[in-house]
């Protein structure tokens, strides 16, 4: 189950049907790295989808394997594919001692493991994909968003690209040795993150404003976007992680949105690290 997660360690179960509302108060802060609070007391912009001032964010950055900052680290890794919607397959590496987790966290509709290995391995897999197959290890939530609520009706045509793209994959030549590969598996996330039947969004939350409220029925949570039907009639998107950094107060439910919002697929540059809320 998707959750918020508050400073403190109390969480916010998130299930469909549930009235959420909330407004952002003072400036938003820097949250510090690596657990620790920021030495500068830095403020950062509402904009960002990691509220981390440069220092922190460079402080952080050094210690990600995403960055390629810990190429001798000794854990277990898994290559995996997933996919978003039509055309957008992605290609990417998550320890194995998270299962799932990083998939969740990305919205990936559909997924499957490709292989596992040392690190080094599972990088130089992603880079044979990538140069062989032209298949990215990125897609932008923009794209994301604009999908979901026009994703095919039944398991079997989600899973069909992904399905496709492994086998592809695994008749590749120059696959690391150390690298052992895994039989295509699909796993569906379409009911986890409750979009059958989702509306399609009409605008994107932009930022948080001092004062200015969120509020409305949750219909839907996929990575770390909410998809709320406002008082309205809007179905606003809401990346979370514009959440983090604010002093947050509870708001009327029926305050519907009072804070900047653009069209769908303009939005946030949904950049950043990917926080989870499962």
């Amino acid at each position: 189950m998707a959750v918020l997660r508050w400073e403190g360690g109390r969480v916010s179960p998130l299930t469909a049907g549930r009235e959420l509302g909330f407004r952002a108060e003072g400036e938003r802060s820097c949250v510090g790295a690596r657990g620790n609070p920021c030495p500068l007391g830095a403020t950062v912009s509402g904009r960002a989808t990691q509220a981390r001032c440069p220092e922190c964010a460079r402080l952080d950055r050094a210690h990600s394997v995403a960055a390629d900052t810990i190429a001798d680290d000794p854990r277990t890794y898994r290559v995996y594919l997933a996919w978003f919607g039509p055309g957008m397959t992605k290609v990417g590496i998550t320890a194995e001692e998270r299962g799932p987790a990083r998939l969740l966290e990305q919205g990936a509709v559909v997924f499957s493991w490709l292989g596992r290995g040392p690190l080094m391995a599972a990088r130089r897999t992603e880079e044979l994909l990538s140069r062989s197959l032209g298949v990215p290890d990125r897609v932008p939530y923009a794209e994301k968003r604009a999908v979901r609520a026009e994703l095919p009706g039944t398991e079997a045509e989600r899973a069909a690209e992904t399905v496709e793209l492994h086998r592809r994959a695994r008749a590749l030549d120059g696959w690391p040795e150390t690298l052992e590969p895994l039989g295509c598996d699909p796993v569906d996330h379409a009911g986890v993150f409750g979009l059958a039947g989702l509306d399609r969004a009409t605008c994107v939350v932009r930022e948080l404003v001092p004062g200015g409220a969120v509020s409305g029925t949750l219909l839907a949570v996929a990575g770390p976007d909410l998809h709320l039907r406002t008082v309205d009639g809007e179905i606003a998107v809401l990346d979370t992680r514009l959440m983090s950094g604010w002093s947050l107060v509870g708001a009327d439910t029926a305050a519907g949105l009072s804070v900047p919002v653009s069209d769908l697929g303009v939005g946030t540059s949904g950049g950043g690290a990917q926080d989870g809320l499962f």
